[in-house]
């Protein structure tokens, strides 16, 4: 299982057990998108080869609100 948990600055990951952050500009970088406009399953992507992608996606904006 992974887990997510956004702040304004990145967002810190549990996957497979192991806790590591994605800084804020490495995300923008990797979707090349704005971080507030990125998608949960977005990052879930960068993460994992192949995703669990549950419901639907959620802006980071949306859910830092």
């Amino acid at each position: 299982m992974t887990t997510l948990a956004f702040d304004d600055d990145g967002v810190d990951v549990v996957y497979e057990g192991t806790e590591f952050r994605l800084e804020r500009d490495l995300v923008e970088e990797a979707t090349e998108k704005s971080y507030y406009d990125v998608t949960d399953h977005e990052v879930l992507k960068i993460v994992a080869e192949q995703p669990n992608l549950q419901g639907e996606p959620r802006r980071v904006g949306d859910i830092l609100d």
